[in-house]
């Protein structure tokens, strides 16, 4: 990576998102040997967990869905630090900063903990002497629940570090299916060359949860589908889709590429706001065969929340290559199936020999799906096997990655931390980025209220409110079926 040591400070470090995640991440990397031999790590928190007990529940992670590799796990163990400190106080920022020579060594800084607290950990960071060129700070969403909320953490940032001393984690990005995206589309010339509105007709986005807000209503209920789900991992799946072909895979010529896309979107007018969104929140139901309770019931019915669980989005891209191509945007809780994917159906072939037959005549669709099972399907028309006249089928051309390939792949965390260390911004969000998408989010909630619009009830179990199957009507196209 560098002739640097790296120092690795998790500040939040026997919090939630550390255990779950960012441990088990850097054991991954140590596993397969992506650490270098004198990387440290040292985990920073006020307090309530001693070393034992973190790695206890470290270790119970780091095993699941593997057996645990006993040697990686030593030299993982001898890397991994606990400290009790306040990460706000620059006495105790200072006393970390003791154990760190500069001239030898990167700080990486993770800031495991909620946005409102970045400001006083910067500063006291800043203070204590921990900023230096070399140093690196990961932020976790969310980012602010609006464009002025948002610019605020980022002014405070801005004061103390750069841009690219900045990774702003969407984990979204992190995944293989998603990383593929830039693959599939420059490097098959057979997509490249359809990829525009010539030969697209629409693209669907879905994101779909079985689960409810469970343990996360109280954060849930102030937040909403929107601002979780759309304005970060949506957007930035749909601005992989839509970029114009970067000059080469350089972070910033692919960044300025995705804030092209953001800047050509649409407005969502007071207008349009009805045709053009759905807002939706589970009622009761029954999900894979479990009966299930209501969102208001989940968070206390007593409130009488208008929060949406669901909501649905035709987006619209005004440049050349997107000029007539809506894109589909759908994500809830409590739908039918779990499951994370991008569906680009292409236009309906101009004139078609076989038009006595239904099969073929509603064109190729390509389907990348990003969980739970990644992969890339192609539909295409196939003749049947057989003589006589020529029936047709619709057959899928599966893009599958064998297990054992799989079993050298990391988690989106492990892989994210790893850019961190490389030093790579591809997978990261620029602040330009998150200010321009809450921009484009912030008049759609602007226009809701206005508009007094209702979040539509659904059942749980199904695929959300019957208004968002109407939307689609209007366009005379429909939402493809759930993948399980």
């Amino acid at each position: 990576m560098s002739d640097l040591k790296t120092h690795i400070l998790i500040i939040g470090g026997d919090g939630d998102l550390a255990i779950r995640k960012l441990y088990p991440a850097l054991y991954s990397l140590d596993m397969a040997g992506e650490l270098d031999d004198d990387t440290l790590i040292t985990g920073l928190s006020r307090g309530g967990k001693n070393r034992d007990e973190l790695m206890a529940k470290v270790k119970q992670r780091a095993n699941e869905g593997a057996a645990l590799n006993q040697d990686a796990w030593a030299r993982f163990d001898k890397r991994l630090d606990l400290v009790t400190g306040d990460a706000t106080a620059e006495d105790d920022m200072r006393s970390f900063g003791q154990r760190i020579d500069f001239s030898t060594t990167r700080l990486v800084v993770y800031l495991a903990i909620p946005p409102k607290v970045f400001h006083g950990v910067c500063q006291a960071m800043h203070v204590a002497g921990l900023v230096k060129p070399t140093t690196r700070v990961v932020v976790e969403k969310p980012l602010g629940t609006s464009c002025e909320t948002f610019t605020e953490i980022h002014d405070h940032m801005a004061q103390i570090f750069s841009e690219e001393q900045v990774y702003r984690i969407d984990h979204y990005l992190g995944k293989e299916s998603v990383q593929n995206l830039l693959a599939l589309r420059f490097s098959n010339i057979m997509f490249n060359a359809v990829w525009n509105c010539d030969y697209i007709d629409h693209v669907q986005i879905t994101v779909a949860e079985t689960v409810g807000v469970e343990d996360r209503h109280e954060f849930y209920d102030e937040v909403g589908a929107l601002r979780d789900m759309v304005q970060n991992h949506m957007l930035q799946i749909l601005c992989l889709i839509a970029l114009e072909p970067p000059a080469t895979r350089r972070a910033d010529m692919i960044r300025t590429e995705k804030l092209k896309v953001l800047q050509s979107l649409r407005p969502i007018g007071l207008e349009d706001i009805s045709s053009k969104t759905v807002r939706g929140q589970y009622a009761s139901g029954s999900v894979e065969g479990a009966l299930v309770p209501g969102y208001q019931d989940e968070i206390g019915r007593e409130r009488n929340s208008t929060t949406e669980t669901f909501v649905a989005i035709k987006a619209e891209i005004d440049n050349w290559r997107w000029s007539g191509v809506p894109f589909y945007l759908r994500t809830g809780k409590r739908l039918s199936s779990r499951c994370a994917e991008i569906v680009v159906q292409f236009k309906k072939p101009k004139h078609s020999i076989f038009a006595d037959q239904a099969v073929g005549l509603n064109g190729n669709r390509l389907t990348i799906r990003l969980q739970p099972d990644d992969g890339v399907h192609l539909s295409l028309v196939n003749k049947q096997p057989g003589v006589g006249e020529l029936p047709l089928e619709e057959l899928d051309l599966n893009l599958h990655v064998p297990d054992s390939r799989r079993l050298h792949s990391f988690d989106a965390y492990a892989r994210l931390v790893l850019e961190v260390l490389r030093g790579d911004q591809t997978l990261f969000v620029s602040s330009d980025e998150v200010i321009t998408s809450w921009k484009w989010i912030d008049q759609i909630l602007e226009n809701w209220n206005l508009a007094k619009a209702k979040a539509h009830p659904y059942a749980a179990g199904t695929n959300g409110p019957s208004q968002a199957v109407v939307m689609l009507a209007r366009d005379q196209r429909e939402w493809t079926e759930l993948s399980r």
